[in-house]
C-alpha cells in the first residue's frame, strides 16, 4: 500500500487552480464545467477551489469559462456583447476574439441563432442601423428638463455605436485607439452638457478617452 500525502491548500498558486479548471474544461468539452465533473477528474478537490475564490461561480469565470448555459438569450443581449467587444477592440471584431475573456458569450449563442459569426454581424449591423432603443428618463430633475429639451440625457447604443464609428473609434481629445492601444476605454459623451441645453443627438456628441473624458468633467469645450 501506498501513502501519498494530499495536497497543502494555502501552498497552491491561485494560477495552478485556474489552469487546471481549463483543463479540465478542455479535455471534457465542458465550457461551464459542472462541479462532478471536476471533483471527478480535477487535481485539486471542488471544496479547495470553492474556499480559495468565495464561490465555484467566481472560480469559472476567473477561469474564463462560462458560468452557466443560458438560454434563449435575447437578440439585445447578444447585440450588447459585440457592441462592447467591438469598443474594446475598437474595430470589428473577429471570429476567434468571440471568447472569454473578451466577449460574454462565446460564438457558439450567435451561430445557434444567426447561424454563422458572419450573419450575427450582419444583423448587428442592421440592428444598429434601423432599431431605435428608447431610453426613458429615470431622474426627476430629467423629468423638468424635458420640458425644455427634445431628447434624453441618456445616448442609447445605436447612437452611441455611430458616434464611435464616425469618429473612427478614437479619442476626439487625443487621438488614442485601443485598436492601436489595447485596454484603452472610449466613452461618448455631450459636447455642450446636457444640462447646459445641450441636446443627445449626433452633432453634440463626441468620443473621448476615459481619462480625457474626466479631464472634461462637465465644461463646454469653449470655455
Amino acid at each position: 500500500m501506498q501513502f501519498k500525502l494530499s495536497h497543502d491548500r494555502k501552498s497552491i498558486a491561485d494560477e495552478d487552480l485556474l489552469s487546471d479548471l481549463q483543463c479540465v474544461a478542455q479535455e471534457h468539452a465542458d465550457i461551464c464545467l459542472k462541479q462532478r465533473t471536476y471533483k471527478e477528474f480535477g487535481k485539486y478537490g471542488v471544496t479547495t477551489v470553492i474556499r480559495r475564490f468565495g464561490s465555484w461561480n467566481t472560480a469559472i469565470e476567473k477561469a474564463g469559462l462560462e458560468k452557466f448555459v443560458e438560454r434563449n438569450i435575447p437578440d439585445q443581449k447578444l447585440f450588447a456583447a459585440i457592441y462592447d467587444l467591438w469598443i474594446k477592440l475598437g474595430r470589428q471584431p473577429s471570429y476567434s476574439e468571440i471568447q472569454r475573456p473578451h466577449c460574454y458569450y462565446s460564438a457558439k449563442p450567435y451561430e445557434q441563432r444567426f447561424g454563422s459569426w458572419r450573419k450575427a454581424l450582419e444583423a448587428f449591423v442592421e440592428y444598429i442601423n434601423t432599431k431605435e432603443i428608447s431610453t426613458p428618463f429615470s431622474r426627476a430633475n430629467d423629468i423638468q428638463l424635458l420640458q425644455h429639451r427634445s431628447t434624453s440625457r441618456s445616448i442609447n447604443l445605436r447612437l452611441r455605436f455611430k458616434v464611435l464609428q464616425r469618429d473612427n473609434f478614437r479619442c476626439c481629445a487625443c487621438g488614442v485607439s485601443p485598436a492601436i492601444t489595447p485596454g484603452i476605454q472610449l466613452e461618448v459623451d455631450h459636447i455642450v452638457p446636457w444640462s447646459k441645453g445641450g441636446e443627445t443627438v449626433i452633432d453634440n456628441l463626441q468620443t473621448l478617452c476615459f481619462a480625457c473624458n474626466q479631464g472634461k468633467s462637465n465644461h463646454h469645450v469653449s470655455q
